[in-house]
Formats: C-alpha cells, structure tokens, sequence
C-alpha cells in the first residue's frame, strides 16, 4: 500500500467517524476540498462508493464500514506505536507521564516534585482518577495501582507498598455522635464513603459487610470529597494514612487493620520498562518510599 494509499483511507477514516467533510479535515488539519478528493479517489481505485452523501453529512455504505473497521485497526496500532516510540529515548527528559489513584497523591507528588528537581529538562504529568490509562498505547510511562496484581501479559508488574487506611472522624462528629470504642462498635453511627458499594476495595467491602446502607448518609467518587465530608462533622470515613497527616483535624480512631488495606503495585509496558527515564523513576521512587 502506498503512502498516498494510506492517506485516502486514513482521510475515509475520519469522514466516518466525524461524519462531516468539515469534521475530518479539523481532525486532519488539512482543507476540506483535500478530504473531498481524497474520498473521490478512494472510491475510484476501489470501484464502489464508501458513503452516501446527503444534506446532514457522509454516513457510511456497508463496503464503508469493512474499510472503516481496518483503517481503525490500524490508526490504533499506530497510535500506540507512537506513543512507545515516545516513550524511548536515551535521556531523562521529555515527558514523563505517571498514573495512579488520586488517593496516592500526597505521597507521589513529593516524590514526583523531586525527580523533577533532579532533572530540570523533564516535564512531569501526573494524571489521577479512576480511569485506567492505557499503557500499551503510550498513555502512560509508569502505572501504580491498588489491589489485585494487573495480569495483562503485556506489562511489567512489580510489588510496591501497601496502602494503609483507617478510620478518621472530625472533633465536632465525635462532641455530637461519640466515640465508637472498637471497629466492632459501629452501630448508631454515621458513614461516609464511596458512592460506588460494588468497589473492590478492601476496606469498602469491609465496611459495607458492617453496616446498614442507610448509615453510610454521604457518599462521593473522590477521596479528596470523602476527606472534606469527614472534617466537616458529616460521619466517619476511611482515608489514606498518608492524606490524614496533612490535615490534624482528623482523627484516627483505631489501628489500621490488615484487611482494610491495599496494597499497590507499580506496572510499565514491556517495551518501556527498560528505558533510561522509566529505569530512573522506578529507582527513585523506590528509594524515595522507603521513607513514606
């Protein structure tokens, strides 16, 4: 397939996807009247039409769908080939793209503040949330993420640290409600937690295993929300160890269990774990929590 070849089907591509000639050539950064040739071309080489033109935009034919579903197929494959091949490099410099649960934020942004300092050429992006980024297409450099051992065959997956919860209220929740006395003396009390009660999380399971539904009254997707319900009095919640000692208002009420925690694993693509800028981060990540 020549160049020119590719660039007509990648233009279809886009045509499909946008629907619109003045769509794809925003996507593309090319002039409408290049797509309109494009797909005129296209069709001529191929002898059939690709999409049915009408006053709204392009839909596709059926034959417009076969070549829709290989031209994504391969604009995929060579998206996460760009994204590796900026992933390498001999240096440390560039971008260094690292992901993980926000909950992890007041450990790895000092971490992270430092490497950067140690390499002023280095942009560090660090992106948090539940989403989980795609590593092999280069959305990513360094994962570190919680609870099972991520099994794709395509990744490096190393054990990292636990991440230790425990139960916190504010002052002004115990003055109204009390103190529990033990984690088995729960009942009259109340919660905030995770919206989501399907999570895997082992301390959300252990609390959902231990109290009525009804008690757990504010409920958030963001562990920065449940920390601010706590502080404001709402109900008791679990928060990181390492978010609780930024903020003294809170208060542990017991000892972290060993089934309330997680434990975090640190995961690279095969073909960038090997590189000088994900080889330097790990190494100082790694030594650099041996003080967290």
């Amino acid at each position: 397939m020549s160049i020119s070849t590719w660039d007509e089907i990648r233009t279809a591509y886009h045509v499909a996807r946008m629907g619109t000639v003045s769509g794809a050539a925003d996507a593309l950064g090319v002039h409408h009247a290049t797509v309109i040739r494009h797909i005129d071309a296209l069709e001529g080489r191929l002898g059939v039409k690709l999409f049915q033109r009408h006053a709204r935009g392009y839909t596709s034919t059926e034959a417009g769908q076969d070549l829709l579903q290989v031209a994504q197929a391969t604009d995929d494959q060579f998206t996460q080939l760009v994204g590796r091949i900026k992933g390498r490099g001999d240096g440390v410099s560039g971008e260094l793209v690292v992901t993980s649960l926000t909950s992890a934020s007041p450990r790895l942004t000092g971490t992270l503040a430092k490497f950067q300092a140690e390499y002023p050429g280095l942009i560090v992006r660090y992106l948090t949330g539940d989403e989980v980024l795609r590593l092999e297409y280069g959305e990513a450099h360094v994962a570190v993420r919680a609870g099972r051992a991520p099994d794709n065959p395509d990744n490096v997956v190393q054990p990292f640290v636990p991440q230790e919860v425990a139960l916190y209220a504010s002052q002004s929740y115990i003055d109204r409600m009390g103190r529990p006395g033990s984690p088995d003396d729960l009942a009259g009390h109340t919660f905030v937690g995770l919206d989501n009660f399907e999570s895997r999380a082992p301390f959300v399971r252990w609390l959902v295993d231990r109290v009525a539904p009804e008690q757990i009254i504010f409920r958030g997707t963001d562990s920065r929300v449940i920390r601010d319900a706590i502080m404001e009095g709402v109900g008791i919640g679990f928060i990181t160890r390492w978010e609780a000692e930024k903020f003294p208002g809170l208060i542990q009420l017991f000892e972290p269990q060993e089934d309330w925690a997680a434990p975090l694993w640190l995961v690279t693509h095969v073909d960038l774990h090997r590189t000088t800028k994900v080889q330097a981060f790990l190494k100082f990540l790694k030594q650099d929590a041996k003080s967290w």
